[in-house]
């Protein structure tokens, strides 16, 4: 079959490798029917995450249809059953899967006991991702194996095209725990840094949950322009002081919720010119990801407000400071995204018009385009802020 393979930094190639077998009763084999890239995806192709090899297979955003099944699926699934797979692979039975934490599930991690050793934590399986989270071929390709594909599948109805179902499997239930986890109230502003595909869901999530006024900030206009339709106030952070216009736009107060949809690849903000030091820090290996986001929401959310944080962080970080965190009474929250928890809410939304998620593709291609496709995502070539590949 064909697959996207990585090969190292900046290095993606359309390969052709073996077909995916099932190798558990638990198991089940799908041919891809769409696969998107996503902002996570970038991390691995800057090499800024580690533990990749040649020839790893990428992939967090697919879906398909069934085409063979393991003996321990015990009807779960059928051959010709329509199914979004969640990046986070949960096996449904040990005691976080129980409690619907899903993103740490403790027996979908093969690789767990690496994972701890390196960095002391572990977070489920992931699809297409480092070995430390597991080492599973992912779904940029014409077919792929599930794990524990009874409890790790969306069955989503003929009714429902792809492009409207596709990012239950990560954007959309990650905008949403991101702005879920803020607790909005009815006189809430939200602020949320990063409008990316992430960002997009966040903005409209919080939308749909209530929030008074809702401000996203970012530095491409074709983002601000599409987070402005969906009724966001908009900051280029380049044009203009984050910290001046949110206190103008709050009385001085800040932002009642903050949301960090950006991660450890976040851009200097024109409020924070020091954060250059972050950018030359990470290339000296002394620092994992530039924070400066992060810093920035510390210093302007509201006291006793809340901070979520969906964007990927890696490893160490310089200079939070922790003692307005603290004196402010700030509550964090954050990880990678419990996607079972969500979906069948956020399925139902789908099903009766409330939202259609597909509002952010902007790029379609074929799968033996995507090499081509990661570098016009990863530049904003074309005014790209979402691509979905067809095997």
């Amino acid at each position: 079959m064909r697959a996207l393979v990585w090969h190292g930094k900046e290095d993606i190639r359309c390969d052709t490798v073996e077909d995916p077998k099932i190798e558990d009763p638990r198991d089940a084999i799908i041919k891809v029917t769409s696969c998107a890239i996503c902002g996570s995806d970038l991390h691995l192709f800057h090499n800024y995450i580690p533990a990749m090899k040649p020839g790893d297979i990428m992939g967090h955003e697919m879906m398909g249809e069934v085409v063979e099944t393991g003996s321990g699926i015990n009807g779960a699934l059928k051959k010709g059953d329509r199914i979004v797979v969640p990046f986070t692979i949960n096996c449904g039975e040990c005691d976080q899967c129980k409690r619907g934490n899903y993103s740490v599930c403790e027996r979908s991690n093969r690789n767990k006991d690496i994972a701890d050793k390196a960095f002391g934590h572990t977070t489920a399986g992931l699809f297409g991702y480092t070995h430390l989270t597991g080492g599973y071929p992912g779904g940029q390709a014409e077919y792929m194996r599930v794990p524990f594909a009874d409890t790790t599948h969306i069955k989503v109805p003929d009714s429902l095209t792809d492009e409207q179902v596709l990012f239950l499997g990560d954007i959309f239930p990650t905008g949403w725990q991101a702005a879920a986890q803020c607790d909005i109230e009815p006189t809430d502003t939200v602020a949320i840094w990063g409008c990316g595909p992430v960002g997009q869901m966040a903005i409209r999530s919080a939308i749909l949950l209530g929030a008074r006024q809702v401000v996203a900030i970012d530095r491409i206009p074709e983002r601000l322009t599409m987070a402005q339709a969906a009724g966001a106030i908009t900051i280029n952070f380049q044009d203009e002081s984050v910290v001046e216009r949110l206190n103008d736009l709050t009385s001085g107060k800040g932002p009642d919720k903050c949301i960090d949809s950006v991660g450890l690849e976040s851009h200097v903000s024109f409020s924070q010119p020091d954060t250059v030091m972050d950018r030359a820090k990470q290339m000296m290996m002394m620092e994992n990801d530039r924070p400066h986001v992060l810093r920035e929401m510390i210093y302007v959310c509201r006291p006793a407000g809340i901070i979520s944080i969906p964007g990927v962080y890696s490893g160490l970080v310089d200079k939070i400071p922790m003692g307005p965190a603290m004196n402010k009474g700030l509550t964090f929250r954050m990880g990678q995204t419990h996607v079972r928890r969500w979906t069948d809410d956020l399925l139902r939304r789908i099903e009766e018009g409330e939202i259609d998620p597909s509002f952010v593709i902007t790029h379609r291609a074929k799968l033996e385009d995507g090499p081509e496709m990661y570098k016009v995502f990863r530049n904003k070539q074309d005014d790209c802020i979402k691509v979905v590949l067809t095997p």
